[in-house]
């Protein structure tokens, strides 16, 4: 139980060190959460195999042209066995049309995390906007 509840911190520290590194688009913060081989589908790139690619690919495409990501914590789940874990979570942000108009950028994220040498990391990660969200957000963040 206690084991249990470790993880669980980790987890959720892991989260919200996301929700400050997208907000504060803080690659290198980032760049220590995940492995280096990781594995991911995004909101802007079908997969991205390692952690070079998911910077260029999907990071560097969203979090600068985004506001307010917030991670849902009341509807996080997560679960582990040994050294693996994994969460589902949704989360919200702001997206914005080529106008500059906001809109509502809602969608959800599954992690899987791995330990690795006592750090837990994120092997894959899927994040993906709600059905009938706009695919695309235009300018910086306001």
């Amino acid at each position: 139980m206690a084991e249990e509840r470790v993880v669980e911190q980790a987890v959720r520290e892991w989260f919200h060190t996301l929700e400050r590194c997208v907000r504060q688009v803080d690659y290198e913060t980032a760049r220590r959460m995940f492995a280096a081989d990781v594995l991911s589908f995004g909101t802007r790139t079908v997969v991205v195999s390692g952690l070079d690619r998911l910077v260029a690919k999907q990071w560097s495409g969203i979090w600068p042209n985004i506001g307010d990501f917030t991670i849902e914590f009341d509807q996080l789940h997560w679960g582990a066995s040994g050294d693996l874990a994994w969460a589902i979570v949704p989360w919200k942000s702001t997206g914005f049309h080529p106008d500059g108009m906001a809109f509502p950028r809602p969608g959800r994220a599954t992690v899987i995390f791995e330990c690795r040498d006592g750090k837990w990391l994120a092997i894959h990660t899927h994040f993906s906007l709600f059905p009938g969200t706009p695919q695309t957000t235009h300018g910086e963040k306001r």
